[in-house]
């Protein structure tokens, strides 16, 4: 299972278990929000030659 499989599997059981627990309010907003804006701030707190680097990488496929 690669890396982005098990980060996506997280973030479903995270807003699952929100929604289980607080039902569609704030707090579950919150979680969701959370879970998406995590790696967009990553990303940008990277810096231009960081960014290439990744970008280049993920041409090569990461991992193979």
């Amino acid at each position: 299972m690669s890396p982005v499989q098990k980060y996506a599997i997280g973030a479903g059981a995270a807003v699952l278990l929100s929604l289980i627990v607080f039902g569609w309010g704030w707090i579950t907003t919150l979680v969701v929000l959370g879970v998406v804006a995590a790696p967009v701030i990553g990303y940008f707190m990277l810096d231009p030659s960081q960014r290439e680097r990744l970008r280049r990488a993920r041409r090569r496929q990461i991992g193979r």
